[in-house]
């Protein structure tokens, strides 16, 4: 059988949570100072716009159209295209307000119409988007990833208890910030579709953290003389092999469609490659690190308690639930 890491593996990860977390601090501090400095691209899902999907002669290409669209009085639009190049299908994205939108359709007919003839080319499909509903949109987005950690931070804690569920709601925050924090550099165009990335990432992201949870769980119940730091790397170390070829398998495949999936999903597809390497690390290092400074927290305010006394007015110790079983 092939073993990917060998058992009895002890990487030391906890010894330098201290540096990993520092790391992390600061990228999401500099996130946020990014956010607020530079700001994200956001398309016409959340500023409003229009889209227009058409369809030319192969001889046209994508520096034509925009040239064209340019030239005839359309600015701030983006061209993208749709499926094969022998296709001939092209995305025209323009920003406008509420009273240039609904023209935009015919102002893209009207600047073809000038080289070609009604039959050499087609307008396919028209989607208005206005300034209010994008801000709208915008808005909905956020309180579906707040509402969605909201949901996470109840699960953890009904499951293990409150010294697990910070730890694992902070890592999703910080798998967010991270890969927004990248979209910010690269200024690739932020819309729903990137939106429901970020929505499929926390989930993703979130199971391999209860992977590392269990497996903590398990061990102090079967270790309990082993320190919380010595559990929870025993713990990573022998979830290691599964949360590798787990997350290699998974990148892999999002890769294959950024590569071969066109430009539909590749910013899509770019979203969960970056999602899936930060939350690797952020279940190994970000979420681990949190139990156990959530749990030296909790001992600290234990031993304090006991020693001035008042322990016998405080509700009994929480520990860390066992896994149900079935009947």
């Amino acid at each position: 059988m092939l073993e990917l890491i060998r058992p009895g593996t002890q990487i030391d990860f906890m010894g330098k949570r201290h540096i990993w977390m520092g790391i992390s601090v600061v990228a999401i501090a500099a996130t946020i100072i990014l956010l607020l400095t530079k700001g994200l691209n956001y398309g016409i899902d959340f500023t409003g716009g229009a889209e227009v999907q058409i369809h030319v002669p192969q001889s046209w290409d994508i520096g034509k159209i925009r040239d064209d669209l340019e030239n005839g009085g359309i600015k701030g639009l983006k061209v993208q295209q749709i499926g094969l190049p022998q296709a001939s299908q092209y995305l025209i994205k323009a920003q406008g307000d509420e009273h240039t939108l609904n023209s935009v359709s015919k102002h893209v007919s009207d600047i073809l119409g000038k080289d070609l003839k009604p039959s050499e080319f087609e307008i396919q499909r028209v989607d208005v988007v206005g300034p209010a509903a994008g801000s709208s949109l915008r808005m909905s987005g956020i309180l579906s990833m707040f509402y969605a950690l909201l949901c996470i931070l109840v699960y953890v804690t009904v499951r293990f208890d409150y010294r697990y569920s910070p730890g694992a709601v902070l890592a999703l925050f910080h798998d967010t910030m991270l890969t927004v924090g990248i979209f910010i550099l690269t200024q690739k165009e932020f819309d729903l579709q990137i939106l429901a990335a970020l929505l499929a990432l926390i989930g993703y992201s979130n199971n391999d953290t209860i992977i590392v949870y269990d497996r903590v769980r398990e061990t102090a119940h079967q270790h309990p003389e082993l320190s919380i730091e010595k559990t929870v790397n025993r713990a990573i170390n022998e979830t290691l092999g599964r949360t590798i070829l787990t997350s290699l398998c998974t990148f892999f495949t999002v890769f294959a469609l950024w590569l071969f999936g066109g430009k539909v999903i590749e910013d899509f597809a770019f979203t969960l490659m970056v999602g899936i390497v930060v939350g690797t690390y952020s279940s190994i290092f970000v979420a681990s690190s949190l139990v156990i400074l959530i749990t030296h927290y909790h001992d600290r305010r234990l031993a304090k308690a006991k020693a001035t006394g008042s322990t016998s007015n405080k509700k009994r110790t929480v520990t860390v639930r066992p896994e149900p079983k079935l009947l």
